[in-house]
């Protein structure tokens, strides 16, 4: 019998392989700098350090979106690590007993006011790929007495955790710095149970906008230049699975580039 020829790929698309792993690994490289800073500068302004500079603060992103009692419900280090562009927990509907997985849990703000929702019988975790993230979180939790949580390391595009674990995925602002959001979007359909949802915050392009356009505006580890656009978005969760899906604008955070909710079930 004639012997059986396998494709070789070219070397152009070798090198095009070879670019795009690179450049993924470049962008995760830079957010995870910048997040492991932000973590260091709240560890010292909770210290009382005078050193690092200045916390972000902004209209549009941070603490300053959580309303209410939510600041009295966490450690003032949780909502100083804060640099979301929303606030998840309040348009995910958690109800007592559901178990919760935070994206990019940071210090740990959205997991620990999601354990007080869920009660006793439920459960949050929170995942992040930076080590000084999750030590603030962990350190956070311990002050809060929080017993039902618990702070994975890993990659939101790897999820370490089985099939249907969760009832809830939120995340804060962290999905547009993903460098294979398509990963991302179908491990969060593989985690969820039957009938699971998202309640997510992020940063939503508006459909007009071109790639180019949106680097312009800010850069990938700000949040901006590698945000979806509210189509991509909903194409993306439909192709995973998912169903009812919405995108609904909150409020401007570039020009022509929003805080958005997004809500998506996998169905029953």
């Amino acid at each position: 019998m004639p012997e059986t020829t396998v494709p070789q790929k070219t070397v152009a698309e070798k090198t095009v392989a070879e670019k795009t792993v690179t450049e993924k690994a470049t962008i995760t490289e830079q957010v995870r700098e910048r997040y492991a800073a932000q973590a260091l500068q709240v560890t010292d302004v909770s210290s009382g350090s005078c050193c690092g500079t200045p916390l972000e603060t902004s209209a549009v992103f941070g603490s300053v979106l959580y309303t209410g009692t939510e600041h009295t419900e966490v450690p003032d280090a949780a909502m100083l690590a804060s640099i979301g562009c929303g606030n998840p927990t309040a348009v995910a509907d958690l109800l007592p007993g559901e178990r919760v997985l935070d994206l990019g849990s940071g210090g740990g703000i959205d997991v620990l006011l999601s354990a007080r929702r869920v009660g006793p019988t439920g459960f949050a975790y929170g995942l992040d790929m930076t080590d000084e993230m999750l030590t603030l979180a962990r350190a956070n939790a311990a002050e809060a007495g929080a017993t039902n949580v618990e702070f994975l390391k890993g990659f939101i595009e790897e999820i370490p955790l089985p099939d249907a674990a969760v009832n809830v995925v939120i995340s804060n602002c962290v999905i547009n710095l993903s460098a294979d959001k398509n990963a991302v979007v179908h491990e969060m359909f593989r985690v969820l149970t039957l009938g699971g949802r998202l309640g997510l915050s992020d940063v939503v392009a508006e459909n007009q906008l071109s790639e180019s356009e949106r680097i312009e505006r800010g850069s990938y580890a700000g949040c901006i230049a590698g945000a979806l656009s509210e189509d991509e978005y909903r194409v993306a969760l439909a192709a995973a699975g998912f169903t009812d899906v919405s995108v609904q604008f909150t409020h401007e955070v570039a020009p022509q580039m929003h805080g958005a909710i997004i809500q998506a079930t996998k169905p029953a």
